[in-house]
């Protein structure tokens, strides 16, 4: 979700611009252009419910039982005036969804023109309330909010210029993903009453090492909400999840159907290889040079430092080609994570010098990280804490868990990644221990012509194309047998980095050890984890055997290394950040599963692959129906954003880069954006918006093709109707209609000769 790199590169010319009365967009001159036709686009209707204070994504949405809102207020400004400078949680006062389908339950909020309305989050209804703040004292001032610490009770934090909360407590010096309890994103509410007043709000931590909170929340007769620090705790502390290693970048997630917080762990530096390319091609070219991914250097003394030493090792080392890793800047904090398990702190990065110590105590396992976590128990003094490792390893942003309690769809985060499915043999409650979940895991592969240029003999609009996925087994395993196999990768070190790949001592010439090692690695991989030629014999048995004709060696691969393996086997691992998916609670066949693509380009938009459309920067939301065993076949585009390099001129009033994406019980979609600063709009604040769908199957919003609607599309008309392909049948509702039907109880509505033009009451 917080993609630190675009981020940086989009605030300074955003801030420059920020004292005129509105803030100049970014240019788009380097964008290649495309004027995609229908973008933007909106199958249904969408109305900006509020927008948050500068420089904070819209992350975290939860609608409480009686209809209040709730989300993050994730990295703001610090110059923002209070208290909007600092990150945390808050709700809408004084405003309530009223679940009706309808989006006349709020007014809509204008853009922000000045820079105080910039400054500020704004609603048309309600006031914004902040609930709690990241790095708040709790458990009697032993602990931040938010924040992990160490075995021995240090807060794991890089020094802060301003830090209010904080006293006289040590400073780690290395590099963090992101300034510790800054990116509050997902909240998950569990109730522990009917009426739903009162209960345990989960709250996300997006760093590294990432954190998942729980803060006593409970709602007056005023229908206020107040939080209880006093009770509050920060779960990553407990010994349940510190013995899973922790957790890294916990991004979004989901409220399980057995009323248990979902964390996703966005593992941005899971990728072997760089964007569309597989590790076969590795292997074929004999070296990894500009292909090899970030985990490849995961226990590199100051991993994050890579690139920069490639740079080094281009120059002075007659390298062929200068690359970046793929997500080698979301290294920053593995040393951190080191710390929280125990280890020493060594020399690690300071200022201009590279570490000369590197770390043998006690060192991360990458495989621990990049899964979703489910907090049993939730009410209990230490929820106990489930990582699920054979549901995949991936930067997952979010979790859907349907209502069979036993299908997953899951979306992972960033470039050239995908969207995957796992189905449980049985309900996942219904296992005694949760580790013995057993299941198989399944990767997307687009069909359809449409989507491919190259079939079809042009590029076609997003706005036009629904895709055709059919699903790959990967494998089939039990969550214990997954864990197993990561277990074996607990005791690698730094130092096995350096002793596996390079002939100098790194004792001797703690440099010229590093440069070997980093040379050996990009060239032939990493030697202490799964091997690049494990993978492809992987591949070539499964496509010999099929997936359960694998060694047993090999059944690893597809959940330890899930992106690696589905591009091998030819399954469309070219989503661009994909970072929403969610479903109404509950779901069952009928109902709709959202998926939110930020951006539509890069791999989805190139010339090869499965999908070769054009390219819209502003993304695109889809919606796949359930079918009766509970898969998914096809995603619909109903939202699609602007597109950058010629924005439209209704591009301010558009949902641009969606990110989470929240269902309410009414069917209505929460749509929350993350493109801060981008192009294609004169403002840069995020917004929040509100998806009110239309029925696909209805013509004219009054009936669907059995005759049904609840009229709420229609000005003319409210209720429900059962009518046959004529639009004869009962109805009851309110009110009268195009169905020419009146009253309070049941009636005749009367429709067109066209089952899909039906009307009724």
């Amino acid at each position: 979700m917080v993609d630190l790199s675009r981020r940086k590169l989009m605030a300074s010319s955003v801030a420059a611009t920020l004292g005129a009365s509105v803030a100049g967009a970014a240019s788009a001159d380097e964008v290649e252009e495309s004027d995609t036709p229908g973008a933007p686009s909106v199958k249904g209707s969408l109305k900006r419910h509020s927008t948050t204070a500068f420089g904070a994504e819209m992350t975290g949405p939860f609608v409480f039982q009686d209809g209040s809102l709730l989300y993050s207020l994730q990295h703001p400004a610090e110059e923002n005036p209070e208290p909007f400078g600092r990150a945390g949680v808050g709700y809408f006062s004084g405003f309530r969804f009223q679940f009706d389908g309808n989006n006349d339950d709020f007014e809509e909020v204008g853009i922000p023109e000045t820079e105080e309305e910039q400054r500020d989050v704004r609603a048309a209804n309600g006031n914004y309330e902040l609930l709690f703040y990241g790095r708040q004292p709790i458990n009697g001032g032993d602990e931040l909010l938010g924040v992990t610490q160490t075995p021995d009770g240090d807060e794991i934090m890089r020094q802060s210029p301003e830090d209010p909360e904080r006293e006289e407590r040590p400073y780690f010096a290395g590099t963090q993903y992101g300034l510790a309890a800054s990116n509050p994103d997902c909240n998950q509410f569990v109730s522990t009453n009917d009426e739903g007043t009162e209960g345990y709000l989960f709250t996300n931590w997006e760093n590294s090492p990432g954190c998942v909170s729980r803060v006593p929340l409970s709602q007056d007769d005023d229908g206020e909400w107040q939080a209880d620090m006093e009770n509050a705790m920060n779960l990553t502390n407990t010994e349940s999840l510190r013995a899973h290693g922790g957790t890294r970048i916990n991004c979004y997630g989901d409220l399980s159907p057995w009323e248990t917080m979902i964390s996703a762990e966005e593992n941005y530096s899971h990728p072997r290889v760089n964007l569309t390319a597989t590790v076969s091609d590795i292997v074929e070219a004999g070296s990894g040079l500009g292909l090899v991914g970030a985990c490849q250097f995961w226990n590199r003394p100051n991993p994050s430092e890579i690139s920069n030493a490639i740079s080094t090792y281009a120059e002075k080392d007659h390298l062929a080609e200068d690359f970046e890793p793929q997500g080698y800047w979301s290294l920053t904090g593995v040393e951190f994570l080191a710390y929280y398990l125990g280890s020493d702190q060594n020399d690690q990065v300071d200022d201009q010098n590279l570490a000369t110590t590197p770390i043998d105590d006690v060192y991360p396992n990458p495989y621990r990280y990049g899964y979703f976590v489910d907090f049993r128990e939730p009410a209990a003094d230490e929820p106990e804490a489930v990582k699920y490792y054979v549901m995949g390893r991936a930067s997952w942003e979010a979790p859907d868990i349907l209502g069979d309690e036993k299908t997953v769809y899951g979306c992972s985060d960033g470039d050239s990644k995908g969207i995957y499915k796992f189905v449980a043999d049985s309900p996942i409650p219904w296992f005694d221990d949760p580790m013995r979940v057993s299941g198989t895991l399944y990767a997307p592969k687009i069909t359809n012509d449409a989507a491919n240029a190259e079939e079809a003999g042009q590029r076609n609009s997003p706005a036009d194309v629904p895709l055709e996925v059919e699903w790959i087994e990967l494998g089939h395993a039990t969550n214990a047998e997954v864990e197993s196999w990561v277990a074996e990768y607990d005791d690698v070190t730094q130092v096995d980095y350096l002793e596996s790949h390079a002939e100098t001592n790194w004792a001797d010439d703690p440099a010229a050890a590093l440069r070997e090692a980093d040379l050996e690695v990009i060239h032939n991989g990493n030697r202490n984890y799964i091997s690049n030629e494990d993978i492809v014999e992987w591949a070539k048995q499964y496509e010999e055997n099929g997936p359960g004709g694998v060694d047993e060696e090999l059944r690893r691969v597809p959940f330890l290394e899930t992106r690696a393996a589905a591009k091998e086997i030819g399954a469309s691992i070219e989503f661009n950040k994909a970072e929403g998916v969610d479903s109404v609670d509950d779901a069952g066949p009928g109902d709709y599963v959202y998926f939110g693509i930020s951006e539509f380009n890069d791999a989805l938009a190139d010339d090869e692959g499965d999908v070769q459309m054009d390219r819209v920067d502003g993304g695109v939301v889809y919606r796949a129906e359930i079918e009766d065993d509970y898969n998914v076949s096809t995603l619909e585009p109903v939202i699609v954003g602007p597109d950058f390099t010629d924005p439209p001129e209704d591009a301010n009033d558009a949902l641009r880069n969606v990110d989470n994406v929240y269902t309410m019980r009414d069917g209505r979609v929460l749509c929350c954006e993350d493109g801060f600063g981008g192009p294609a709009r004169s403002y840069p604040n995020d917004g929040l918006y509100v998806y009110e769908p239309e029925d696909p199957d209805d013509g004219d919003g009054d009936g669907d093709e059995n005759g049904q609607d609840d009229g709420n599309d229609d000005e003319d008309g409210q209720g429900n109707g059962n009518g046959d392909e004529n639009g004869q049948g009962q109805g009851n509702g309110n009110g009268q209609g195009n169905g020419q039907n009146q009253g309070n109880g049941n009636g005749q509505g009367n429709g067109d000769d066209s089952d899909e033009e039906a009307s009724s009451e």
